[in-house]
């Protein structure tokens, strides 16, 4: 009986995530299924209302489910697969993106995943880059005739995103080599054209564009509980915060006494320690990449060294990132979806400062991101972060369909901000000087405020209690924020709702996973307990502690 109903189960599990998967043809691609590398999605009202109403038979058959049945693997799959199923339900019928959010019909990325990996040869990513890049025209359309009042942060992203759009193309034209085909060429050019005009537009609307992207009390929190998947509400989420945050000031004010030499009630201390490590680590536009690139072979060394965590084989490249994708983060990382199977790199993409911005203001980005933070920065992308999280996740052959299709950003985002503390506690640090171990702390200490941070504005951004120049003061006295830093924060978080408080709460969750493993197990190695938290993809941490047995 068992044994039936579970299979039963896998082919409800399929049959559920193909049609979602077909129905966003952009995000199958990044997940690595390429079985509709050729589409680009529909989000008019129509086919919204369509697929919406596909979600509710999917969950109906979930619901009827005898979960009682399932062995314990499948029952977590089942609980992640309705999660998911009732995430992108709430998203499309409720928050409804595709009606102010212009982020939403950027056809950059629908190019860029088919030319950056070689999944496949290259004349067949080719037809699939031509059959988007014809379907772009008809796409943009679509999209102005479903955009109604929209917000005026969200068309001014976009704006500076379509931009390197052709730039994009030109990518595209190297899977050509010197000749690119008159197909591709005409579809190049009228996509192009396509993308301008769509810019105009865009431009033309900005004025009178005044939806409010804050969700308020009710999505919000509701896109918490979906987004987040780990059954906590707005008001327990900020109340963590807050507590953590006090300890985390706590904890800057003594290391910064510490490596000051002074008493933790001198005026202004942690700022001004933190300055003096700005000042000496400065960083430039040209250095960012070279500094992070350095960063991840000391801490490759470290880890392997220390034998923290197996690492699975695999290429990593830094790159500039494009600017299609600039405006929301300095950094993240790009790696092969789990569904992935060809052996393709992964990429950490960082920022170098904007063409138009002042001196002031590149100045302040760099006092922010010197060359002391790039090492916490590069923990957290790169290793033992993201890339190693990631490529653990894609070697893990017996993962099921529904792990893979519904990883949890939660659990990717805590175990990267784990992996930032994991490092600098074993004794890492980004160079030799003798008060290194103190300037990482602190670093690392700040980048602990700044995930709490993400938590609370993001809580209050959308909440509605707090305005701009409060939250930007907030961000630079809790939180000793550069100014450049906290503007980009607060765009950040009206840019993506539920998004920012990933961090924090992933990182309780996977700390409480570790801490009672280590309790559990108590003789074994570091290695041993992280390659086991390790060894179930991507799930959220409440079902990682089910598929556990916690």
């Amino acid at each position: 009986m068992t044994s039936s109903s579970a299979s039963a189960f896998t082919r409800l599990a399929r049959s559920t995530i193909d049609d979602l998967l077909e129905a966003d043809p952009i995000r199958a691609t990044g997940l690595g299924d390429h079985r509709f590398d050729n589409l680009l999605p529909s989000w008019d009202s129509a086919a919204i209302d369509e697929i919406v109403v596909r979600l509710e038979d999917h969950m109906t058959r979930l619901d009827a489910v005898d979960d009682v049945a399932l062995p314990r693997d499948e029952h977590v799959d089942l609980e992640i697969l309705r999660a998911r199923v009732a995430a992108r339900h709430f998203d499309l019928s409720e928050v409804r993106r595709h009606r102010w959010d212009p982020l939403i019909w950027d056809p950059g990325t629908a190019i860029r995943q088919l030319v950056v990996r070689d999944f496949a040869p290259a004349d067949e990513r080719l037809a699939s880059v031509v059959a988007r890049l014809q379907a772009v025209p008809g796409y943009l359309a679509e999209a102005r005739s479903t955009l109604t009042d929209m917000s005026a942060l969200h068309v001014e992203t976009a704006l500076a995103r379509s931009a390197g759009f052709a730039g994009v193309v030109d990518e595209a034209a190297q899977l050509a080599g010197a000749a690119p085909p008159r197909e591709f060429a005409e579809a190049a050019e009228t996509a192009v054209e396509a993308v301008s005009t769509h810019a105009a537009w865009l431009a033309d609307r900005l004025p009178d564009s005044r939806w409010d992207p804050r969700l308020g009390v009710r999505l919000y929190s509701a896109a918490l509980w979906h987004h987040l998947d780990e059954e906590l509400t707005p008001v327990q989420v900020l109340e963590r915060a807050e507590a953590h945050l006090d300890e985390v000031n706590a904890q800057l004010r003594e290391t910064a006494g510490e490596f000051l030499r002074e008493s933790i009630r001198s005026p202004d201390i942690v700022r001004r320690a933190l300055a003096r490590i700005a000042d000496d680590a400065p960083v430039t536009d040209t250095g960012v990449l070279p500094e992070v690139r350095g960063a991840l072979d000391r801490l490759t060394s470290f880890v392997r060294q220390r034998d923290l965590v197996t690492i699975p084989a695999g290429e990593t490249a830094i790159i500039e990132m494009p600017e299609i994708h600039r405006g929301v983060a300095v950094a993240y990382c790009d790696a092969p979806g789990p569904l992935e199977r060809a052996d393709v790199p992964t990429y950490v993409a960082v920022a170098p400062t904007p063409a138009d911005w002042s001196l002031d203001r590149v100045t302040s980005f760099y006092r922010e991101y010197n060359g002391v933070l790039l090492h916490d920065l590069t923990a957290h992308e790169a290793m033992p972060g993201h890339v190693l999280q990631l490529a653990h996740a894609r070697s893990i052959r017996d993962t099921s369909l529904v792990r893979s299709f519904g990883m949890s950003g939660v659990f990717v985002e805590g175990w990267a901000v784990y992996a930032e503390h994991l490092v600098w506690e074993r004794g890492y640090t980004p160079d030799d000087r003798p008060d290194a171990a103190l300037r990482l702390r602190l670093q690392q200490l700040k980048m602990q405020a700044r995930m709490t941070l993400n938590a609370i504005l993001d809580a209050r951004v959308h909440g509605g209690d707090i305005d701009e120049p409060a939250a930007i003061e907030l961000l630079m006295r809790r939180g000793f924020q550069e100014e450049s830093e906290a503007v980009g924060k607060w765009r950040r978080a009206l840019l993506t709702a539920a998004q920012l408080p990933t961090y924090f709460v992933g990182w309780m969750g996977v700390r409480s996973i570790v801490d009672d493993l280590r309790v559990l197990h108590p003789t074994w190695s570091d290695r041993e307990i992280h390659d086991l938290v390790l060894s179930h993809g991507s799930p959220g941490p409440r079902h990682l502690r089910a598929l556990l047995g916690l």
